[in-house]
């Protein structure tokens, strides 16, 4: 029974580590997208998601309904959407304070969220947290992931992104 228990967790491990490599490259391709379809697909790949899962899907799901309310019809659901959205990062980050992930999706819409929506708050904490807590990543694929990210993000100092790429 105890092999049944340890495999099934192993293989739930794998499972989601394969998953959120996908989630990333999808969430970047939405990020950096000019139209609507790479984001409508990053959204339905993360509508079954509930803040039962884990906490980095949870904050990706939040990201694709942020960033989906960009398109929303009325300045209103626009708004809507985008507290939705965050509603998800910031739930994922109260529940675990200390995981990269949440931190780092959340430096991410913060910094491209226009000043109107007024959620900045927390730029200079999460990009100090995902400084302090780079070298201590221990998957490969978040690290590159976030390392792109903070090489082409305005946030970061030339010095910062230094320390980044000598790590």
């Amino acid at each position: 029974m105890k092999f049944v228990t340890l495999f099934m967790t192993i293989v739930g491990f794998f499972a989601l580590t394969q998953n959120l490599s996908d989630i990333r490259v999808a969430y970047k391709e939405a990020a950096n997208d000019k139209d609507k379809g790479k984001i409508e697909a990053f959204y339905n790949l993360l509508k079954d998601i509930n803040k039962q899962n884990n906490v980095a899907l949870v904050a990706y799901k939040g990201a694709s309904i942020a960033l989906k309310a960009k398109y929303a019809e009325t300045l209103k659901d626009k708004k809507e959407g985008f507290i939705e959205g965050v509603s998800y990062i910031e739930f994922a980050i109260e529940k675990e304070p200390n995981a990269i992930e949440p931190r780092f999706i959340r430096l991410g819409i913060q910094e491209n969220t226009p000043k109107v929506l007024k959620y900045k708050d927390h730029i200079d904490e999460d990009k100090l947290f995902l400084l302090k807590q780079y070298k201590n990543i221990p998957s490969k694929n978040l690290k590159s992931h976030i390392k792109d990210y903070i090489l082409q993000s305005k946030v970061f100092s030339d010095q910062e992104k230094q320390s980044i790429i000598n790590q």
